[in-house]
């Protein structure tokens, strides 16, 4: 489904990420990890087309999406969270998700005045303020509906941010360090909510927390120095020796060696 193919992105004489290579099937749960700078962020973003390659191409369903714009790749199917939740302060939490998901639906009305008028549509509105309902349940949010969401709390904000990119019903789902700033109850809600996502939607996780990657992945790309050290089963990757030789020489991640508690 998603194919990265040597993907490089050099800022002048830095290299964030050289050479990267990566395969998605339909229902995948993929992680990326490494140390501070790693390139993983880097990865993201020319996956969710906010930033573009120097080299190499992103292809969905055989369809070259490298040079297409992050709005036209959404509606394609990639949906993504951010390090730093992407919410609108001056809304509520619910219209926050019902818009997310309305922008993903409505974006060839060309945003704007008509977005708008379709947001006020009373039936339509309704539909959208159910399902949003329903996605602010999945990740423990439905008590602050009509609060702002400049109420909450981060841990909030990014629950907030993941119910929104679930509005979407992505295709591939990109998380950014999801678990960082969650309470041990948040992180087991979003446990919870990944795990029952669906079989047809592709996962590509970007994770500290060694144990959540665990929990929810099948395979993991290490990246060190924007390189690819090592790609596999998760277990097998976070106990590969080249492995832990890189955390502990650079400080692992998650103030813990691959495999161990953070």
């Amino acid at each position: 489904m998603l194919s990265l193919t040597g993907l490089t992105r050099r800022y002048g004489s830095l290299t964030a990420l050289d050479s990267v290579s990566l395969r998605l099937a339909p229902g995948a749960r993929h992680a990326v990890i490494g140390p501070n700078g790693a390139g993983k962020t880097t990865l993201l973003n020319l996956i969710a087309g906010t930033e573009r390659p120097t080299h190499g191409s992103v292809v969905l369903d055989g369809r070259d999406l490298t040079r297409t714009a992050p709005a036209r790749r959404a509606r394609r199917g990639i949906a993504r969270s951010f390090q730093q939740p992407s919410v609108i302060a001056e809304l509520t939490v619910l219209d926050n998700v019902v818009l997310a998901g309305w922008r993903h639906r409505t974006a060839h009305t060309g945003g704007g005045a008509g977005a708008r008028a379709l947001f006020r549509t009373g039936v339509r509105r309704r539909q959208r303020a159910e399902a949003a309902h329903r996605q602010l349940a999945a990740v423990g949010l439905a008590g602050y509906a009509d609060h702002p969401a400049s109420s909450l709390s981060h841990g909030q904000r990014r629950l907030l941010d993941l119910a929104a990119a679930l509005a979407t019903r992505p295709r591939v789902l990109l998380l950014d360090e999801p678990a960082a700033g969650l309470t041990d109850r948040d992180v087991n809600r979003l446990l919870e909510v990944l795990g029952g996502l669906p079989d047809d939607v592709a996962m590509l996780l970007v994770e500290h927390h060694t144990e959540v990657v665990s929990e929810l992945a099948d395979t993991v790309t290490v990246l060190v120095d924007g390189r690819e050290l090592v790609a596999g089963p998760v277990q097998t990757a976070l106990n590969h020796q080249a492995v832990r030789d890189a955390y502990l020489g650079t400080g692992a991640d998650a103030g813990a060696e691959p495999g161990g508690a953070p």
